[in-house]
């Protein structure tokens, strides 16, 4: 009897260890099968891969930070890369990105003149490639999304014009030749500024968007031109600060018509303090937001037309290959106009506007 209750609570123990066996088996699978969906649901994520020239100008976080948080809420997953305003390190992220078969591939460039051999390497392994604020030139892209640039050209040239009715002396320091945008900006200035009373009388463009090219434009604008100068049209806010510290050194700051764009704070604080005229908001939020929704949206497999319901226009590169475009409009922005634009719309708060004015 004792043999066999003995016999009896080993066949017990045994049967209860296969079944504890069985039972952690069981989770192990079920561990493993959730594991394995996970590592699925990840793999079947679309996968961005963004490039932008540079973070040194205030706009371009923002514009990051919208695009990766509108791309996350879709369901993306976005790589992040800067070249720092160098065309070759873009390239190897560009490369990069490619060899790594992300499903799109976005592109500030840094150079739109320099970069059609990796655009095509990506486009011919099926990835989509945007062009985003600068038309790359050379090779097709799957889209071209920016502000209307010939617009934004035509707003400064139309402020200086109505500053200076009896017309004037212009200086223009303008964006990189390297940048498609800057050629937009200029081509709309010029074209709106017309062959009346104003006058250009010094023209530059700076290398790269860099403090120290930036600085030394300046500089040898002012060194330039032995002609009294009204108005100085300035490829971004950025440069306007650098023109506005030099004409502060000559006790002109305020007396010469400034223009710039991207509508950087202190660009706006500059403005209500009254010692730059205006400068160009454009909808970033809009377009990041605008960009990383048609981004997703193309690597899904979807064409335009389907997200927009008719087809965008058309921008075509230098060398004649039609790009899908879409061009969101700026609006030019004074002392007049700083809180129905800026503040009201949250893109800088009235404290940090006018934080150096008395209201």
């Amino acid at each position: 009897m004792k043999k066999r209750s003995r016999l009896a609570r080993a066949a017990a123990l045994a049967a209860a260890a296969v079944l504890l066996l069985t039972g952690c088996a069981s989770g192990g699978q079920e561990g493993a099968q959730e594991a394995s969906a996970g590592a699925q649901q990840e793999s079947d994520k679309i996968r961005i891969g963004i490039t932008f020239d540079t973070f040194v100008l205030e706009r371009w976080t923002r514009d990051r930070d919208v695009f990766v948080d509108t791309a996350q809420k879709m369901g993306a997953t976005v790589d992040v890369q800067t070249a720092n305003g160098d065309v070759q390190k873009q390239k190897e992220q560009i490369r990069k990105f490619t060899e790594e078969n992300m499903d799109a591939i976005v592109i500030v460039a840094t150079d739109c003149y320099s970069l059609e051999e990796e655009v095509r390497e990506a486009r011919n392994k099926g990835i989509q490639v945007v062009s985003y604020d600068r038309l790359i030139q050379g090779e097709q892209t799957d889209l071209y999304i920016t502000v209307d640039n010939a617009m934004v050209g035509a707003q400064m040239a139309q402020n200086i014009k109505e500053n200076l009715p009896d017309g004037g002396n212009v200086v223009m320091i303008c964006g990189p030749e390297a940048d498609s945008n800057s050629m937009d900006v200029v081509n709309g200035f010029e074209s709106e500024l017309g062959d009346g009373p104003w006058k250009v009388v010094y023209k530059s463009h700076v290398i790269s968007w860099t403090p120290e090219n930036g600085i030394q434009a300046v500089a040898d604008a002012f060194a330039g031109t032995d002609e009294r100068i009204d108005a100085i049209m300035c490829g971004n806010d950025g440069l306007a600060g650098y023109v506005i510290r030099s004409l502060s050194e000559r006790q002109l700051a305020g007396d010469v018509v400034v223009v710039g764009q991207d509508a950087d704070l202190e660009a706006c604080q500059r403005i209500v303090e009254g010692t730059q005229s205006m400068t160009v908001f454009k909808p970033i939020n809009d377009l990041a937001r605008e960009a990383a929704e048609c981004t997703v949206k193309l690597a899904e497999g979807g064409s335009l037309t389907g997200i927009f319901g008719e087809g965008p226009d058309v921008a075509e590169t230098q060398s004649g290959q039609e790009v899908p475009y879409i061009g969101l409009e700026p609006t030019a922005v004074t002392a007049g106009n700083m809180d129905s634009v800026i503040v009201d719309s949250g893109f800088h708060s009235r404290e940090e506007v006018y934080l150096n004015v008395e209201n």
